[in-house]
């Protein structure tokens, strides 16, 4: 059986203004509000986007 997908939460709670979305974790406010009543797939969709996400902040900040 599948493990529920864990929370991405860094505890590093800034929104980042430039790009909307949290600096530890790189959820949307929306995404953060969501997450504990979310299912397993659509928790799987929001960590699939982190990624990208983290890779479009580093390429920002150096």
């Amino acid at each position: 059986m599948n493990e529920p997908p864990e929370s991405p939460c860094k505890e590093i709670c800034h929104l980042d203004t430039h790009f909307g979305w949290c600096a530890g974790c790189f959820r949307k406010p929306s995404e953060i509000r969501e997450w504990r009543d979310a299912d397993d797939d659509r928790k799987r969709k929001i960590l699939a986007e982190l990624g990208v996400r983290e890779k479009v902040a580093a390429a920002k900040n150096p």
